[in-house]
């Protein structure tokens, strides 16, 4: 039985009332200890940015705890991934000029592909970037530690750069991005965006960053100090600590 135009139009009108009233709601109706959309639709909290300064944080970056856990990842950073470590363009022109001093710390194959690729490269969307080892597809300024791990285990991934700076050869420690990791920034022309980006190599800076509670803005205090400033970092303890408060 065909229904009346008027009662078709109630449950259209009907529908358009209620449908996002249970959408809103529908997440507190239990069904084997599950909700109905939890078993469609798993929720992912969308992350809330904070300014500090001329920058806009993910509130991930305050709340995540992370710590680096070289033993259990490896370095996996370093070597996962399809394409090399973000750069600026005055980095681009400090590895020009330190590629000497950091050679003697690289392997054969990174310094071939250096020499035919360049320092660094651009990528598909005109970015700098560090240019991929040709034979291994990591970034050319991995290098691996047979005396960081135990015979027959997995060795740990370093970078070249980083490893030529302790030894005091260069002033500059490794690309800011990589320092950074695992945030992420990204320009947006009036300002600078900063994420928390997840990656499932770095689960065991989770589990050793929930161990301490340590969240991810107090772990990298100094590469963040190193990009933003003292004065910087002190307005994001500030905003943190208010953050905090808000949440009790």
């Amino acid at each position: 039985m065909l229904m009346s135009s008027r009662t078709g139009r109630d449950v259209f009108l009907y529908t358009l009332f209620f449908l996002p009233i249970f959408c809103r709601y529908a997440t507190y109706l239990p069904i084997c200890g599950m909700s109905i959309f939890a078993r469609l639709i798993p929720y992912t909290p969308i992350p809330k940015m904070i300014a500090v300064k001329n920058t806009l944080i993910s509130d991930e970056i305050l709340s995540k705890k992370f710590v680096c856990d070289l033993n259990a990842c490896k370095g996996a950073c370093c070597v996962e991934g399809e394409a090399g470590a973000p750069l600026d363009e005055k980095e681009t022109l400090i590895l020009e000029e330190i590629f000497e001093q950091v050679k003697p710390f690289m392997n054969k194959d990174s310094i071939k592909t250096i020499e035919k690729k360049g320092t660094w490269v651009k990528n598909d969307a005109n970015e700098f970037e560090t240019p991929l080892n040709t034979k291994n597809k990591h970034c050319a300024y991995v290098v691996f530690d047979e005396n960081t791990v135990p015979a027959g285990r997995q060795e740990i991934a370093k970078c070249a750069i980083e490893i030529a700076h302790k030894a005091g050869k260069i002033n500059f420690q490794k690309p800011v991005s990589c320092h950074l990791y695992p945030i992420r920034i990204k320009d947006m022309k009036s300002y600078l965006a900063l994420k928390y980006e997840k990656w499932e190599v770095c689960k065991p800076a989770l589990a050793c960053g929930a161990k301490l509670e340590v969240p991810v803005y107090k772990f990298l205090k100094q590469p963040l100090i190193r990009k933003f400033g003292k004065e910087w970092y002190k307005e994001l303890e500030l905003i943190a600590s208010e953050w905090e408060k808000a949440k009790e």
